[in-house]
């Protein structure tokens, strides 16, 4: 599909989604408690369904209600089945459910799109190989196939490749009978996502044991609560505000939880120091545009965040600087060279480095035609983009947006944009 927005700002108040990290996280440990459990999920996207799918050929039963999802767990009284589970593009799905596969005892071979075969999976994988399960990666055929029995034990992981691996460690290894001992060295990127897991298993009942190097992980049941809510998604709120600091009244996206643990809730803080008026109250946040400003980025923390505030900073006169995203590289795309790609064919001036970009900003863009490259945050990056350009944005592949927010265009327009789509044809 193909859209073209129309250049101009962006005013009015939209409702956020639910996020989808924190819908992964209730959605596996409903799946693994000892009763069913109602997770009020109001919309979904590519990788929550990719979740569920995964869940539901691992034996849980997930059935669609009005404002989410009824979950009956796995069934823990029969030997696992081998199972094809399709992950699509999600990579959270594929490193927190490996583990778990392995916690059960499962044969599961996952398939895997797009470019998740290449992303790292090397140190999670290593060990559980460790730990009794074998493991069997066919990067041609994009699946990866787990067997055996996940064994308690002594685990460890380096904490600056991907928080994920310590997610799905964490999930798994209180299904297996004996206590173990998760270590995490060196500095831990996206320390608030783990944060996020521990949250999402306190509130059925794990208490793994914090050390100052990791934590003891003893034997625990999920117990269900009964009911669940997904919180509002900060990073999917992000194109909106970032919108509403490049012109127009205000843009606010109420529902969102305040005090939440995701890292993305840095974007208030990142937009303020970058000239917007920001206003958090009653679980609605809104942002003005005011004297743009350049500013440094570490974004080791706020990865996702990369693409729509490098829009933001190419629209702001002098030089804004982001470090700390060479993870980036392996996301749906190398998302700093699609980052630069984009922002440059629309009249920026956006160089690469190593583990981020250098933005030479300008008071405005032109606007022009670009290429989502299968990778939703780009596309959204256009539409942030497209507040300050001179005339149209042209965004090719735009519905990249359905891995994360599907209804991404139809929202744009509630903001007064105007966005014409084009089917691709056969």
């Amino acid at each position: 599909m193909t859209v073209t927005i129309q250049a101009g700002s962006a005013t009015g108040t939209l409702a956020a989604i639910p996020s989808k990290s924190a819908a992964h996280r209730l959605l596996i440990c409903a799946a693994l408690a000892d009763r069913p459990t109602q997770v009020t999920c109001p919309q979904s996207s590519q990788d929550i369904a990719a979740t569920i799918r995964c869940l539901t050929g691992l034996g849980a039963d997930i059935q669609p209600r009005e404002d989410g999802y009824q979950v009956t767990p796995i069934p823990r009284d029969k030997p696992a089945e081998a199972c094809l589970l399709d992950c699509g593009e999600s990579g959270s799905t594929l490193r927190f459910l490996l583990p778990v596969a392995g916690a059960l005892g499962a044969e599961a071979t996952f398939q895997m799109a797009g470019r998740l075969a290449q992303r790292p999976m090397g140190p999670l994988t290593d060990q559980l190989q460790a730990n009794g399960c074998a493991i069997d990666l066919k990067e041609g055929e994009k699946t990866l196939t787990i067997t055996g029995q996940l064994q308690p034990g002594t685990y460890t992981l380096p904490g600056d490749v991907s928080s994920q691996f310590i997610s799905g460690l964490l999930f798994a290894l209180p299904l297996l009978g004996r206590a173990s001992k998760l270590t995490v060295t060196g500095q831990r990127e996206s320390a608030s996502y783990i944060r996020l897991t521990l949250r999402a298993l306190a509130g059925f009942g794990l208490t793994p044991q914090e050390e100052a190097d990791g934590w003891t992980i003893p034997a625990q049941s999920y117990t269900s609560p009964g009911l669940v809510r997904v919180e509002g998604d900060w990073s999917n709120a992000a194109p909106w505000l970032c919108l509403g600091a490049l012109g127009g009244e205000s843009v606010t996206v109420k529902g969102m939880d305040l005090d939440s643990l995701q890292g993305d809730r840095k974007i208030c803080q990142v937009l303020s120091r970058m000239g917007a008026r920001i206003s958090c109250t009653a679980g609605r946040v809104t942002s003005l545009p005011g004297q743009r400003t350049p500013t440094h980025i570490d974004a080791r923390d706020i990865p996702d965040l990369v693409p729509v505030l490098a829009a933001v900073a190419a629209a702001t006169p002098g030089t804004t600087t982001i470090t700390g995203a060479a993870r980036l590289r392996l996301k749906e795309s190398d998302r700093l060279k699609t980052t630069a790609r984009t922002l440059n064919a629309l009249g920026g001036q956006v160089e690469e480095t190593e583990d981020g970009l250098v933005i030479h900003g300008k008071a405005q863009l032109t606007g022009g035609t670009v290429d989502a490259a299968g990778d939703h945050r780009i596309a959204m990056a256009a539409a942030v983009a497209s507040g300050a350009c001179a005339g149209p944005v042209t965004v090719t592949g735009a519905q990249a947006v359905e891995k994360s927010y599907p209804t991404f265009w139809q929202e744009l327009r509630k903001l007064g944009k105007s966005v014409d789509e084009t089917p691709d044809h056969p």
